[in-house]
């Protein structure tokens, strides 16, 4: 069986069983404001509160009471008590946490009276629902329409029908006071249901629709916050955050939430923080405070108040002590004291979390490289294994000529200087009994850089010499 409708924010999808039924099956993720029942499995809870949370559409969730004693749990669809009729709701959570839940939202029970939850959702309920549902999209654009030929400077951002498909709620935004007596005669005219308007602000509007924020998590207000507490631009200024409106505002356009989570630790820490009204007094001139570190307790100072020039990091310690002596008249001698350098500890450079061996230690050698070529390679180079550099060979001339210049051509390996065109005798090749007499010293072969010969490795083996290896 395969859902073919969403919930459109409810988290179920709707499909049809072998008799043509409407059902309703849960998709989990699909909804704001999820809870999470963490005594779920301890026994001996259920029973005891007759309490439940039933979510809705989006953000709205409600408290119903189970006067007639149904066996319910978590993710049980639900007929409760509406005004006029009845709504279709998802059990969302049960047993102890719903009182906890209730004094996280600040509900009370002894003010207000619960409503009633009355039966398990039917088929034909489900059916009923599906259809209302189907509705929101439509009925939410044209409704847009209306208050737009009116004039109204509104917007209406949801419709919520309810499940017995005779009311809507239609939640707008507005930033002055409304007069929509007409827009609503006119919906109640064009869509035939009872209306309701909602006006709800600019984060309610955020946690209804959802998205990600900057974080890469899902909105605070779309997942867990159900109170919203006033943001102001005092919190950027103690955690010491640039006022830039573009990096402080969400996605609703206010101020960020998340600015109060770390508020209070920054007030805390800040008590220990030295108030600096002056320049620090030294022999060697005034240092100005640039920055602060609060959590690592430091203090930075420049000696231009108005650009960070020869920044010095200071302890809390240090910079009270300095002000003390400046409060005498007395300038210190230096600004760092010799105990903060000496006990200064060395910053940590890069550590390798996977291991203390090179990146490319899983690499295969190359091994045309190694062995014997390295160490000829060395040797034509002019290093020997000794480390000692090889001297030039004898016969050439190693005086710098002047620029512009030309000298004459290094002698050739027969011997001497040959006209332009003509070309003097091959060397005799080598043999096992000794070298060619016109070849030069064994020494002069294996350190010079001049001639076109072989590599090391392409030599026959010499046994009379004493380069024969």
């Amino acid at each position: 069986m395969q859902c073919k409708n969403n919930g459109n924010g409810r988290g179920c999808c709707f499909a049809r069983n072998g008799a043509g039924e409407a059902e309703a099956h849960l998709s989990k993720g699909d909804f704001k404001l999820s809870s999470t029942d963490w005594l779920e499995e301890v026994p001996g809870g259920i029973a005891d509160n007759q309490i439940f949370e039933v979510r809705f559409k989006n953000t709205r969730k409600g408290f119903y009471a189970n006067v007639n004693g149904l066996l319910l749990k978590e993710g049980d669809i639900v007929a409760v008590e509406s005004s006029p009729g009845h709504d279709i709701g998802i059990v969302s959570l049960t047993g102890d946490l719903v009182a906890r839940q209730m004094r996280r939202v600040g509900f009370r029970p002894e003010k207000s009276e619960f409503r009633k939850i009355y039966r398990k959702a039917k088929p034909y309920d489900i059916e009923k629902w599906e259809e209302a549902i189907a509705l929101e999209h439509s009925t939410m654009i044209h409704a847009r329409q209306i208050a737009e030929e009116l004039g109204l400077n509104m917007k209406i951002g949801d419709v919520e029908y309810q499940g017995d498909k005779i009311k809507a709620i239609f939640y707008y935004i507005a930033d002055d006071r409304v007069d929509f007596r007409e827009l609503i005669k006119i919906l109640a005219d064009t869509f035939h249901i009872r209306i309701e308007m909602k006006q709800i602000g600019a984060r309610q509007e955020a946690g209804r629709i959802g998205g990600i924020g900057i974080c890469g998590r899902e909105l605070c207000c779309s997942s867990w916050i159900s109170s919203f507490v006033s943001v102001t631009t005092n919190s950027a200024r103690v955690q010491e955050i640039p006022l830039n409106p573009q990096k402080l505002a969400g996605q609703c356009g206010k101020l960020k939430c998340c600015m109060n989570y770390e508020m209070d630790s920054y007030i805390d820490a800040k008590k220990e923080i030295p108030r600096i009204n002056a320049p620090l007094e030294t022999i060697d001139g005034q240092y100005f405070l640039s920055k602060t570190d609060i959590h690592k307790r430091l203090m930075w100072f420049s000696t231009d108040p108005h650009m960070p020039v020869s920044l010095t990091a200071l302890s809390i310690e240090r910079v009270r002590a300095i002000l003390a002596k400046n409060r005498k008249g007395i300038k210190v001698d230096r600004l760092v004291d010799e105990k903060e350098m000496a006990a200064e500890p060395a910053e940590a450079g890069f550590i390798n979390v996977v291991g203390e061996e090179s990146i490319t230690r899983f690499d295969q050698p190359d091994r045309k490289r190694g062995g014997r070529n390295n160490r000829g390679r060395g040797n034509r180079r002019g290093d020997n294994s000794q480390g000692e550099k090889n001297t030039k060979p004898e016969g050439r001339d190693n005086t710098p000529r002047p620029q512009g210049e030309r000298g004459p051509r290094p002698e050739r390996r027969n011997g001497g200087n040959n006209p332009q065109g003509e070309r003097g005798p091959r060397p005799e090749k080598r043999t096992g009994e000794g070298r060619a007499p016109q070849e030069k010293p064994a020494q002069e072969k294996r350190s010079g850089t001049q001639g076109n010969r072989r590599p090391p490795h392409h030599r026959k083996p010499n046994s009379g010499g004493k380069d024969g290896k």
